[in-house]
């Protein structure tokens, strides 16, 4: 064993200083060899995985055939039973309007009936202009939007400017091919409103903010956030009915209301011609505004 490990001695000690002697030299060498070997690592990585994908790319494709097949089969299973449901929700909501509609037609035809009796006067009648929102101006002092429709489609001043969701304003200016609305949250607009349910009158005035408040409320009017507010048609130059908005606070004494309309989405318009008929020579009805 000591022949052995003197033999083993007389190689380790000249290694040893070896290391000893180059040591840190052989450390930057493997620091760079480290480096290049992770530069070049980069791309062989990179072209591997993208060897891996196209390999694996027909593999994924088949195992998803029928899984998707799964899919689809529980996809059908679901709209047969939405389907069904919906068709018997729709069968009893066609019957509901069946009888609506024979309810309708009998208070129709009693309707007309008693109004013959007692001769009453006609109903106004609104027909509608539709225009496109061309221009619109909201600043600290006016709020309007600028149609491209005037008198030669039958726009007249003092109509009624209807957005998808309510009333946006009144026709304050026409020309021949255009027209200016004042918005319902102008400084200057006055719209004569009331609550939809309790059918108390007020006035809808803006005041250049997003939420116009009412005015003239009677007292005695029981008011409530959330309550609707709809035109009342009174004046004659707007609709009854339309609605407006509903009542969003009512602060020391000041009740606001948030309109229907998102006036910095309008995009068109219906512009209502309302007046009564009177008849013409030719029988044919004429509207008067």
């Amino acid at each position: 064993m000591a022949p052995r490990q003197s033999r083993v001695l007389r190689y380790a000690v000249p290694i040893r200083v070896l290391l000893h002697r180059f040591a840190y030299l052989l450390l930057v060498l493997m620091a760079f060899m480290l480096l290049v070997l992770g530069k070049a690592e980069v791309a062989l990585i990179d072209r591997a995985r993208v060897y891996a994908m196209d390999a694996l790319a027909p593999v994924l494709n088949v195992i998803r055939q029928p899984i998707d097949a799964v899919h689809a089969l529980v996809r059908g299973f679901n709209d047969i039973l939405y389907l069904h449901s919906e068709n018997a929700r729709l069968r009893d909501e066609n019957a509901r309007l069946l009888a609506w509609r024979e309810a309708a037609a009998r208070y129709e035809r009693e309707n007309a009936r008693l109004r013959n009796l007692l001769h009453v006067t006609g109903e106004p009648v609104t027909t509608f202009v539709s225009a496109s929102v061309v221009g619109e101006s909201a600043s600290t002092f006016f709020r309007t939007m600028l149609l491209n429709a005037g008198t030669r489609d039958g726009v007249e001043k003092g109509q009624a400017a209807i957005a998808a969701e309510g009333l946006a304003g009144r026709v304050i200016e026409v020309g021949q091919r255009s027209a200016r609305v004042l918005l319902v949250t102008d400084l200057n607009s006055r719209i004569p409103v009331m609550l939809e349910q309790s059918r108390t009158r007020a006035i809808l005035a803006g005041d250049n903010t997003d939420m116009p408040r009412l005015e003239y409320l009677p007292s005695s009017a029981q008011v409530s956030p959330g309550d609707r507010i709809i035109t009342s048609g009174h004046g004659g130059g707007v609709p009854a009915g339309i609605p407006v908005g509903v009542i969003a606070s009512l602060t020391d004494g000041v009740v606001r209301v948030q309109p229907f309309v998102a006036f910095d989405r309008v995009e068109v318009v219906s512009i209502a011609r309302h007046g009564f008929t009177k008849p013409t020579a030719s029988g044919v009805p004429l509207v008067v505004q």
